[in-house]
């Protein structure tokens, strides 16, 4: 694949995004490197997370379970950020192109959206691909859904105030889950309400835009050839990748879109998928907050241990779930 005409990206991040990269070579270098096996991958994956998962904040209690699924049971860990009762509860879809991560890579990120929001965050260990393909880990996360709106009390929380969040492919699982549960109330199952989206850094269904042109390299795991090995990992039917489910900027999102707070990072080629869904939800006149977070790579979140911008986007989400979801 072409591997020229980009952007001289490791001249235009800031230093504190150098300083992480350059961590990272040090805990796992081919923690992004797509052509090991798939072992070797997940487990570098693994390996580089550990690090920036230690510290942050503290809950009051950490509940974790399983959660039936009509693809078989699925973990959770509910992150209780204070004492007490019928807090509202975001869904966290965990990100890694559908293929890597954990609750454990993405524990300190729900910490801390569940410090800043004031609400539960539930984590889920959905399936992964390629063991499992499009569209288990959306139909794991609306069953999730539906039982905190059955079962909330069980893990302190008012299945009734519901907002997801997710990160890159999360995000893109988060957006479509809402999606389905839409669709699924359309059909006549129980409506889940969904009040507020939080949405860091996801793909939308771009096939080729200017940021997948002038952006994406070893240095964050997004070449053509990785993002093009993530999606022949998730789907079983080529034909997949134009379901409403994955390409969502080709969804009906002009109905049961919630507010929603979008993020990008500015040296990321999956930036413009997050600026045409701004647009798009501007144009519906669906409540959107878009921002670019200057001098950063995709996966930034991760990084508040050393980067200032990873706790800001973080705090940002969290008060816009907060301000949304006690709006109910």
């Amino acid at each position: 694949m072409v591997s020229h005409n980009k952007l001289p990206v490791l001249d235009l991040i800031t230093d504190q995004m150098r300083a992480v990269l350059d961590k990272s070579a040090e805990l796992a270098p081919d923690a992004y490197a797509t052509d090991v096996g798939l072992d070797e991958l997940r487990q570098a994956y693994v390996v580089e997370r550990r690090f920036w998962n230690e510290g942050g904040p503290v809950m009051a209690a950490t509940i974790d379970d399983r959660v039936p699924t009509p693809h078989g049971e699925v973990g959770i860990r509910c992150h209780l950020p204070v004492a007490g009762t019928d807090l509202p509860a975001v869904v966290y879809v965990h990100g890694g192109g559908f293929v890597v991560g954990n609750l454990d890579t993405h524990d300190r990120i729900m910490r801390m959206l569940a410090a800043e929001s004031g609400a539960a965050v539930v984590g889920i260990d959905y399936a992964l691909s390629p063991e499992a393909k499009f569209p288990v880990g959306i139909e794991q996360c609306a069953a999730l859904a539906r039982h905190l709106l059955d079962h909330g009390a069980d893990y302190h929380v008012d299945g009734t105030r519901l907002a997801f969040a997710g990160d890159s492919g999360g995000a893109t699982m988060s957006l479509a889950t809402t999606l389905l549960l839409r669709d699924q109330a359309d059909a006549g199952a129980p409506a889940v309400p969904v009040s507020a989206l939080a949405l860091y850094y996801g793909l939308y269904g771009l096939r080729d835009s200017m940021s997948r042109r002038l952006l994406g390299g070893p240095w964050d795991g997004l070449t053509e050839d990785d993002l093009a090995y993530y999606l022949d990992c998730h789907l079983a039917n080529p034909a997949d990748a134009r379901s409403p489910y994955l390409d969502c900027l080709g969804a009906d999102l002009s109905r049961g879109i919630p507010p929603t707070y979008l993020v990008a990072a500015e040296l990321d080629p999956l930036r413009d998928d997050t600026a045409t869904l701004a647009a798009l939800l501007t144009q519906l006149r669906v409540p959107c907050s878009h921002e670019v977070f200057p001098g950063v790579l995709h996966a930034f979140l991760h990084n508040s241990r050393m980067l200032d911008a990873a706790a800001v986007a973080l705090a940002h989400g969290g008060a816009f779930l907060a301000g949304a979801l006690d709006k109910e």
